[in-house]
């Protein structure tokens, strides 16, 4: 499949906003985006719950309102936390949406990109299954760049970051690991779309 084609086998990948090829769970914790607004950025996060384990159902249970907070002694530092991605890629590679690409997740909070405030407007939250400066796994990079030649096929996506370059000093995600490097060269995409910062061989 090229990175400009929109369907698969003549069926279209979209379904308002919803990725016909992956699994969905759909999330309570998103709203409508400002009228008008192109959908122009891919923010790249990381999350491990508890932090540091993974293969359980507990990222997937906080983005719908199910995580059992007296489960383990870490999440009653969340408690309450009401939040969303549109997609996390799991190690294994597996693809979850949890918000339809034309609505506002709320993935970013306080954040800017290129003078830019309130990221969460205009971009689509990807979550990958990790722990910050921790290495991501081969399948989630094959994911993730298969994810994104999908998105820009159907949105105007111009512009790739991390979490850690849109909330500098806040946050940190998806870490010192992440091959940005590896991930223009899967893309093919210009240098441009990336952090300046992370995409120097």
């Amino acid at each position: 499949m090229t990175a400009n084609d929109a369907t698969l086998s003549g069926v279209s990948l979209w379904d308002h906003g919803w990725l016909t090829s992956v699994r969905s769970s759909p999330s309570p914790n998103f709203g409508p985006r400002p009228s008008g607004t192109a959908i122009s950025l891919a923010v790249i996060h990381s999350i491990s719950l508890p932090p540091g384990q993974y293969g359980g159902p507990e990222i997937e249970q906080l983005f719908t309102n199910q995580l059992d907070w007296s489960a383990h002694p870490y999440f009653e530092q969340i408690r309450g936390l009401e939040v969303s991605a549109h997609f996390v890629i799991r190690r294994c590679g597996e693809v979850v949406q949890f918000v339809s690409v034309l609505d506002r997740a709320w993935h970013a909070g306080r954040s800017s990109w290129q003078g830019k405030d309130n990221c969460n407007d205009y971009s689509v939250g990807i979550e990958l299954e990790g722990l910050e400066n921790h290495p991501f796994e081969p399948a989630q990079y094959d994911a993730l760049a298969t994810l994104l030649r999908h998105l820009q096929a159907q949105f105007p996506i111009t512009q790739v970051a991390g979490h850690e370059h849109i909330a500098p000093g806040r946050k940190q995600d998806p870490g010192k690991a992440f091959d940005w490097t590896k991930l223009q060269t899967m893309t093919a995409w210009e240098s441009s779309m990336f952090p300046p910062a992370t995409t120097q061989a």
